[in-house]
């Protein structure tokens, strides 16, 4: 297969293929003119891999992940704690949006949006440290 059949089969753009051959994720063949060759074990892989990003993980945990998966003696233990610490990152992250939407929800409630130049949401982005930024309430 070519690129551009692999894209297409995979659902990941070329780029994102030759990003992945260049970081080493992925290794396609080459024919003597120099053009990749894909194998059905290459498009399974980035198959794999494009479900792996989908999922949030790291180009990192894609390495360990793909790793792991060729490894036929693997534990599954250590596939687990992999997806458990992405799991823990995207705990934090929730925790941080639902905190920064908290915030911004309180600002927007605090501005009159009308023709007058006094603004609540600016004056908070403005905030130095030492000033207390409006903290959102409930």
């Amino acid at each position: 297969m070519n690129i551009g059949d692999v894209a297409r089969r995979s659902g990941l753009p070329a780029k994102t293929i030759r990003y992945y051959e260049d970081i080493g994720l992925i290794k396609p063949l080459r024919s003597a003119n120099g053009y990749r060759t894909f194998r059905e074990s290459d498009m399974h892989k980035l198959a794999f891999l494009g479900r792996a990003r989908a999922l949030g993980f790291s180009i990192e945990d894609c390495r360990n992940l793909i790793k792991l998966y060729e490894d036929t003696k693997r534990e599954s233990a250590e596939v687990k704690q992999i997806a458990k610490e992405h799991l823990t990152r995207i705990d934090d992250k929730i925790a941080e949006l639902t905190e920064m939407r908290a915030t911004l929800a309180t600002l927007i409630k605090s501005c009159a949006g009308d023709h007058r130049p006094d603004c609540p949401i600016l004056a908070d982005l403005a905030a130095t440290e030492q000033e207390e930024p409006l903290k959102k309430t409930g």
